[in-house]
C-alpha cells in the first residue's frame, strides 16, 4: 500500500510545458526536467503523439484522456485512474501499471511487452491518520472492461489483475504471467497465450474460441461454461513431419527435380492436412508446394519462394513471410492474423502464352497481420477480413477488394475510400 497526495489541477497548456521540458530530459538538455505528473489532474487532456517515457503518473487521473499513439515505455501509472481513456496504438513497453484502473479503456493494437499489470493499491490518509482509497469512486476489485484487442503484452505480469470482461481478443500474451488473476467473462478468441502462465485464475465464462494455448500452463485454473472451441493447444492436428514416409529434405530434394523437370522426375511435395507448426522453411525453393487444410502456425518462410503454392484454409497465424515469393498462390480460406508479410510478393504470376495467374486471397482472414511495403498489384481479397492489418506501403493496384473488411485498418490516402 502506498500514501498519496490530492490532486494537482493541470490545463493543457502547463501540460504542454511540461512535455517540452521532458523532450530536453530526455535528450540530456539544458532546461530539461523529468516529467512529474504524480497526483495530477490529466481528466481529458492530450498526450497525442508524444514521447514522455519514462514519466511519472503514479496516482494520477486521466480519464478520458487522448494518449494516442504516445511513447509512455517505461513510464510509472501505479494506482493511476485510466478509465475511457484513449490508449490505442500507445507504446507501453515495459511500464508500471500495478493497480490502475483501465475499465472502458481502448488499447487496440498497444504495445506493452513486458508491462507490469498486477495488482496493486494507492491509498491517501484521512485527518486521523486512517487510510482511505485514493479514488473512491473506482472498485479496484472490479477493475475489468477494458479493450486491449491486438495489444502486444508478450511477457507481461498480470498476476492478481482484476480484468473481469476485458476484450483481449487477437492480443499477443505469449510468456505472460497471468497468475491468480479475476478473467472472468474475459475475451481470448484469437490470443495468443504461447508459454503463459494461468495457473490458479478465474476463467469461468471467458470465451477463448480460437485461442492459443500451445504450452500454457492452466493447473488449477476455474475453467467453468469457459468456451475453447477451435482452442489450439499442444496436441498435434493430424500427421506431423515424423509421419513422412521420408525426410522432408529428400522430399524437398525430389519436389525440386519435379519442378525443374516439369513434373517429369521427382515428386510434388504435398503435405496437405499435416501440422506443420512453427516449421523453418527460409529461403525454400518450393513452387506448386501444396499443404491445404494444414497447421502452419508460427511457420518461418522468410525470402521463400512460393510461386502457385496450395495452401487453402490453412491456419497460418502468426507465421513470417517476409520479403516471401507469393505470387499465384492460391490462399483463400486460410487464417494469417498477426502473420508477417513485409515486403512480400503477391502479384499475378506471368505463365507461358501470355497467360497469368492472380494470387487468391478471398475470404482470407488478415486480421492484425502486417502487409506494409508488400506487392498486392492484381491480387484476390474478395470478403476478406483485413480489419487492423497494416497496409502503410503496399502497392494495392488492381487489387479486388470487393466485399472486405478495413474496420480500423492502417491504410494509405488511396485506399481511405474503401475503409468504412
Amino acid at each position: 500500500m502506498v500514501e498519496s497526495k490530492k490532486y494537482i489541477n493541470i490545463t493543457q497548456a502547463q501540460l504542454d510545458e511540461v512535455i517540452k521540458k521532458h523532450a530536453l530530459f530526455r535528450a540530456a538538455r539544458v532546461g530539461g526536467m523529468r516529467a512529474n505528473l504524480a497526483h495530477h489532474n490529466l481528466t481529458k487532456l492530450s498526450l497525442r503523439n508524444k514521447d514522455l517515457s519514462h514519466a511519472d503518473f503514479t496516482g494520477a487521473t486521466l480519464s478520458q484522456a487522448d494518449l494516442f499513439k504516445a511513447k509512455l515505455d517505461y513510464a510509472i501509472f501505479f494506482g493511476a485512474d485510466l478509465r475511457y481513456a484513449n490508449m490505442q496504438l500507445t507504446s507501453l513497453v515495459r511500464a508500471d501499471l500495478r493497480g490502475a484502473c483501465m475499465r472502458g479503456a481502448s488499447l487496440k493494437s498497444a504495445d506493452m511487452t513486458g508491462v507490469d499489470l498486477r495488482e496493486g493499491f494507492l491509498a491517501n490518509t484521512d485527518g486521523r491518520g486512517n487510510f482511505m482509497q485514493s479514488h473512491p469512486d473506482i472498485d479496484f476489485y472490479d477493475n475489468g472492461g477494458a479493450d486491449l484487442s491486438g495489444a502486444n503484452l508478450t511477457d507481461a505480469r498480470l498476476s492478481g489483475a482484476a480484468a473481469r470482461d476485458t476484450n483481449f481478443s487477437d492480443t499477443t500474451m505469449r510468456g505472460a504471467k497471468i497468475v491468480r488473476a479475476n478473467l472472468s467473462g474475459a475475451n481470448f478468441n484469437g490470443a495468443d497465450l504461447e508459454n503463459a502462465d494461468l495457473s490458479l485464475c478465474d476463467l469461468s465464462g471467458a470465451s477463448m474460441r480460437g485461442t492459443i494455448l500451445v504450452n500454457a500452463a492452466l493447473s488449477l485454473a476455474n475453467m467453468t461454461d469457459t468456451n475453447l472451441s477451435g482452442a489450439f493447444t499442444n496436441a498435434t492436428v493430424g500427421p506431423t513431419v515424423k509421419d513422412l514416409p521420408e525426410t522432408l529434405d529428400e522430399l524437398m530434394r525430389q519436389h525440386s527435380m519435379w519442378v525443374a523437370s516439369n513434373s517429369l522426375q521427382g515428386k510434388c511435395l504435398d503435405l496437405t492436412g499435416y501440422d506443420l507448426r512453427q516449421i523453418n522453411f527460409t529461403r525454400a525453393r518450393l513452387p506448386m508446394f501444396r499443404a491445404n487444410r494444414s497447421v502452419l502456425y508460427g511457420a518461418i518462410f522468410i525470402d521463400a519462394q512460393l510461386q502457385a503454392c496450395h495452401l487453402q484454409d490453412c491456419d497460418i497465424r502468426y507465421s513470417n513471410f517476409q520479403e516471401a515469393d507469393l505470387r499465384g498462390g492460391q490462399f483463400s480460406g486460410s487464417k494469417f492474423n498477426n502473420a508477417n508479410l513485409q515486403g512480400a510478393n503477391l502479384e499475378f504470376l506471368e505463365l507461358p502464352h501470355a497467360r497469368t495467374l492472380i494470387t487468391d486471397m478471398s475470404k482470407t482472414s488478415f486480421r492484425y497481420a502486417n502487409l506494409s511495403g508488400s506487392n498486392l498489384r492484381n491480387v484476390n481479397f474478395r470478403d476478406s477480413d483485413l480489419s487492423h492489418a497494416n497496409l502503410i506501403g503496399a502497392d494495392t493496384t488492381g487489387a479486388d477488394f470487393e466485399g472486405a473488411n478495413f474496420d480500423e485498418a492502417q491504410v494509405d490516402p488511396a485506399l481511405g475510400s474503401l475503409v468504412k
